[in-house]
C-alpha cells in the first residue's frame, strides 16, 4: 500500500518505505493521512487463517467490523475503497452493496449515510498488476472524491 501511495501523493513509490530496515516510516505515513483526510481499517476485527498466507481464499472471518459504529466516528466519511473479495463480502452481504468494476464505485445508504463504494487493485505485491497502473487507479478515485495528488509519478515500477 506504501509503494501505491509513495506514487500517488509523493510521486516517489520509495518515499513512505524504509528499504534499508525492511519497514516504512511510520510517522511520515500519519502525516500524509493526517493530511489528505484519509482513514484506514479492516471490514474485519478478526479473522482465522486457513494456510500460511494471507491470500482471500484462505481467510475466514471471524468477527466483521461494526461498520455503522465505525462511520459514526467520521462524520465526513463518504467513499468507503475496498481492494480483496474478503472486503468486500463484509459489505456486499450485509448492505446490499453490488461489487463494482474495478477502479469504480457504487452508491449505496449506510445508517442513513449516502456512501461510494470503491473498488482498487489488492496493493499486495502478488496481485499480478504493475505498481504504476495500481497507482493509476488511486490516483484516479483520489482526485475524484477530491483528495489532492501528484498527477505523474517519478517512478513506473
Amino acid at each position: 500500500m506504501w509503494n501505491i501511495f509513495g506514487l500517488v501523493f509523493c510521486g516517489d513509490a520509495e518515499r513512505l518505505v524504509d528499504a534499508a530496515h525492511k519497514t516504512f516510516f511510520l510517522e511520515d505515513i500519519q502525516s500524509l493521512l493526517e493530511e489528505h483526510g484519509i482513514a484506514i481499517y479492516d471490514t474485519a476485527s478478526a479473522v482465522r487463517r486457513l494456510s500460511g498466507n494471507a491470500s482471500d481464499k484462505d481467510l475466514q472471518i471471524v468477527e466483521k467490523t461494526d461498520i455503522p459504529a465505525l462511520l459514526a466516528q467520521i462524520p465526513l466519511c463518504h467513499d468507503i475503497v475496498c481492494t480483496g473479495q474478503k472486503s468486500f463480502s463484509v459489505l456486499t452481504d450485509d448492505y446490499g452493496v453490488p461489487v463494482p468494476q474495478m477502479g469504480t464505485y457504487h452508491e449505496f445508504t449506510i445508517a442513513s449515510r449516502k456512501m461510494r463504494l470503491w473498488r482498487m487493485p489488492s496493493s499486495s505485491r502478488a496481485y499480478p498488476m504493475s505498481l504504476a497502473k495500481k497507482a493509476e487507479y488511486y490516483r484516479h478515485m483520489m482526485q475524484a472524491i477530491g483528495i489532492g495528488c501528484v498527477l505523474e509519478s517519478s517512478d513506473n515500477s
